[in-house]
Formats: C-alpha cells, sequence, structure tokens
C-alpha cells in the first residue's frame, strides 16, 4: 500500500509542477487535463502527509515511553502512544479505502430509463410515480432533468420514459436504480380492495462521449415519422418523431418529445451512444470478471432490487436487507439513506478484494 502511495504522492508533485510549465499553460485543454488529475490526487496526498505526521509523532512517543526517567512524564507519552495508534488504524483503513480504483464513470451524467413492467395499467403508473421520484431526487443534488421520451398508456402512466440527467457525481449515485422494482399496492380501479404486484424496470446508462463510442453513418438507418399522443398542435400534426437503428446491434432509439425533427434525432444519437457505451462496457465486465458479476455492479436487471411496500408505507432494498418505514418521503425523492448504505456495501466488498 505504501508504495503506491508514495508513487501517487509523486505523481501528484509532477502534475502541480507542470500547472506552472509555460507549455503546459499554452494548451488550455492540457492544462485542464493536468488540474483535474492534481485535484483526484490531492486528498489521497494530504490523508497520507497526515498519516506519515502521525507515524512520527507515534515514533517520538514510544521512544519517550521507553527511555524518559521522570515517571508521570512516561504514563503521558504511554497514553499519547496508544491514542496515536488508535488513530493509525483509523488512517490506514482510510488510506485503502481512498486506493479503490474509482468507477471511471462516477462523474458522468445519466440516461435513466424507466419501463412498465407486469402489472398492465397500475405497472404504466408506478413508472410514472418512479419517474417523479427521480426527478425530485436530482432537484435534491441540483442536477439538471430533461425529458428525452416518454410513451404514455392513456391513463396517466408510461409504458416507457426516459430521463436525461446531468450533474456532477450522478451516475455514482444512480447506477445503483438499476434493476426491477416491485411495487405493492390496492390499485385505484380494485373495487375488492385487494393489494396487486406489479413490476417496473430502471436502466441507468452513462453518458457517451465522442471519444468512447464513434457511431459510422452507414451503420445506421434513420425512420421520421407523425408524434402520438399528448404533445400540441405543432408535435402531432407533423413528420418530427425520428426512429434510429443501430444496424450492427439491431438496438432501436425513438424520440418524439420535440417539435424538431433535428432535436429528435440529436436526442436519439445521444441515447444510442449511451446504450453502446453500456453495451461495450458489459461485454468487458463479461470477459474480465465474468465470476464477479453482481446486480450491484454490472447492471444485471433480472431479480428484483426493491419493493415498495404501499399498505405498510414500507421500502425494502433486497441487496443489502434494508427496510425502512417512510415509503411517502422516498417517493418525494428522499432517497439518500439508501443510495448511501448501497454505496458502503459496494466500497465494503471492494475492500475484500484481492489486490
Amino acid at each position: 500500500m505504501f508504495d503506491k502511495l508514495r508513487q501517487i504522492e509523486d505523481r501528484y508533485r509532477e502534475l502541480n509542477g507542470s500547472l506552472s510549465d509555460p507549455a503546459v499553460l499554452a494548451q488550455p485543454a492540457l492544462y485542464a487535463k493536468a488540474a483535474k488529475s492534481a485535484s483526484e490526487l490531492s486528498e489521497v496526498v494530504q490523508k497520507f502527509e497526515d498519516y506519515k505526521q502521525l507515524l512520527g509523532g507515534l515514533e517520538s512517543a514510544r521512544r519517550m515511553a521507553a527511555e524518559e526517567p521522570d515517571r508521570e512524564m512516561r504514563e503521558l507519552a504511554q497514553a499519547e502512544v496508544r491514542d496515536l495508534e488508535g488513530r493509525q488504524g483509523k488512517l490506514e483503513e482510510e488510506l485503502r479505502a481512498l486506493l479503490i480504483p474509482r468507477d471511471p464513470n462516477d462523474d458522468r451524467n445519466v440516461f435513466v430509463e424507466i419501463r412498465a413492467g407486469a402489472g398492465g395499467d397500475e405497472a404504466g403508473l408506478f413508472a410514472a410515480d418512479l419517474a417523479r421520484m427521480y426527478t425530485k431526487y436530482a432537484e435534491r443534488q441540483k442536477w439538471k432533468v430533461e425529458l428525452m421520451d416518454k410513451h404514455e398508456t392513456g391513463v396517466g402512466g408510461f409504458k416507457e420514459i426516459v430521463l436525461f440527467i446531468q450533474g456532477r457525481g450522478a451516475w455514482s449515485r444512480l447506477k445503483f436504480e438499476r434493476g426491477v422494482h416491485r411495487v405493492q399496492r390496492v390499485p385505484e380501479t380494485e373495487s375488492s380492495g385487494r393489494t396487486h404486484t406489479s413490476t417496473v424496470t430502471v436502466a441507468v446508462l452513462p453518458e457517451a462521449e465522442d471519444v468512447d463510442i464513434k457511431v459510422d453513418e452507414k451503420d445506421i438507418r434513420v425512420d421520421v415519422y407523425r408524434s402520438s399522443g399528448p404533445g400540441g398542435q405543432g408535435v402531432n400534426t407533423t413528420d418530427s418523431a425520428v426512429r434510429i437503428t443501430h444496424i450492427p446491434t439491431g438496438l432501436v432509439v425513438t424520440c418524439q418529445d420535440e417539435r424538431s425533427q433535428i432535436k429528435n434525432r440529436a436526442k436519439a444519437m445521444r441515447v444510442l451512444k449511451a446504450r453502446l457505451l453500456e453495451r461495450a462496457q458489459d461485454e468487458q465486465a463479461a470477459a474480465i470478471a465474468a465470476d464477479r458479476r453482481s446486480q450491484v455492479g454490472t447492471g444485471e436487471r433480472s431479480e428484483r432490487i426493491r419493493t415498495y411496500n404501499f399498505p405498510q408505507g414500507r421500502v425494502s432494498d433486497h441487496r443489502i436487507n434494508l427496510t425502512l418505514y417512510r415509503l411517502p418521503a422516498i417517493l418525494e425523492g428522499d432517497l439518500d439513506e439508501i443510495v448511501d448504505a448501497l454505496a458502503a456495501e459496494e466500497q465494503r466488498k471492494k475492500l475484500q478484494e484481492p489486490s
């Protein structure tokens, strides 16, 4: 661990030195990259500096405890040794945690795709509830939310809705939402008061940058058609909706939210690139670590991850056996307690992995 920390320290000094280099200052893109890299390393370097100062203090205290002729001073030194040894263990754990490789997508913007599953209209209504929940959560985080596409059910729900959420750390927080969400409640149309169970699938995709995914024009087919559903005269009477098919993979993306065909095409291309990036990353993860794939780490969506039980006001996350009786607050976007617990579990697992 300490060799790695010294390498990081050397790299940090090198990056800081480059920030005053005229050759780097003359290239804004290079300067920004170096400044960002230095900023990412600064917390580790500062913590390592604290640790080295602690070790120096510990060595002095031990020497005093062993050599000081005055009994009272020896006892004070021994107490300081015990205190510093306790802090040493804590600092070492913090340093190990900081050395865990960051998810390269953590600071990316995300697309959140919410689709009704089993349960008919009730699933569509809950898809709308989840879309609202994520919108409220984004507002709490000071993130920007943009509607990319939607297909309504006609009773106030969605067959599918795609949100683009833009803000620092969006992926690091929302990646845990990937999976099947189950709802248990009495539908408004249920006269006998019987509780129904429905499901909604949530996919979270990191936004692809041009350097990540290149889409050749010859590999796509673009179809335009008239938008359907509510949207106003301009949307429904012109061929503004766009469907893009990526021929090599068969992926299909539609967008009809904007009145402009050009804007709908641009939105659809952003979603397509995100899906292609997710596919590439999943294939890479499967090839490198197939035996360690998990719901949280890879985005597999075949198992339910969370249940929202309305009669009991309960939300249960099955991945970490967490149950909270705060359903109304959670549906208003108060997700931090769940997300924090999932992030802590992810970190715990990474710390247990062999180096």
